[in-house]
């Protein structure tokens, strides 16, 4: 990774983190892998972020499990290509703030490491999924209300369309990194 980016391997910094990068496996919304490295990286600024969001979940008897974090610009056209809905998929023409690393996809899992129902699964790109929805029953809201007080404490603020995602508050005023990892092709995939 070249030094000029300041990006950092989340998996080194936070060993005990539960990462479950959806975008290395076929668990999305393209139903197949789009990267081919199992890499968790953040900007040092969201990185500084994510360990007092540890803290705050741990204080709450909480743990976060992260979905994803920086995405090459590659994976995001795979993602537009897949859902060219500009109210969940950033076009890669615009750039995602994943793409600057100043972003990151959490959810939470309980002391016995059960992930919280949030109402809709990661990925679900429907109304449903916005933070505040009037058909997500109550104890969802709640698991929502509590990831974000936890990412609003530590520093990162919500979108209004994915109750999973969180990025650094001036997170489009960092440039867009080249590509840090490889992805798959689509073609490669669809073997």
């Amino acid at each position: 990774m070249p030094e000029e980016y300041p990006l950092v391997d989340v998996a080194k910094i936070f060993p005990s983190l539960h990462i479950d990068l959806k975008y290395a496996t076929a668990d999305n919304l393209t139903g197949h892998p789009i990267y081919q490295e199992h890499l968790c990286l953040l900007h040092a600024d969201a990185a500084t972020a994510l360990a007092k969001a540890i803290s705050i979940a741990t204080l709450a008897g909480l743990k976060l499990v992260v979905y994803d974090a920086y995405r090459p610009q590659e994976a995001q056209a795979q993602l537009w290509q897949a859902c060219p809905n500009p109210e969940y998929v950033v076009d890669v023409a615009i750039g995602s703030n994943h793409s600057r690393g100043t972003a990151i996809d959490v959810t939470l899992m309980d002391e016995h490491s059960r992930m919280l129902d949030m109402g809709a699964g990661f990925d679900e790109m429907h109304d449903r999924s916005h933070p505040y929805h009037p058909s997500v029953p109550p104890h969802a809201q709640r698991n929502r209300l509590l990831l974000n007080a936890i990412m609003f404490g530590a520093g990162f603020v919500g979108i209004s369309s994915e109750w999973w995602h969180f990025e650094l508050p001036n997170a489009a005023g960092y440039p867009l990194l080249e590509d840090q990892f490889a992805c798959y092709t689509p073609a490669h995939t669809s073997r």
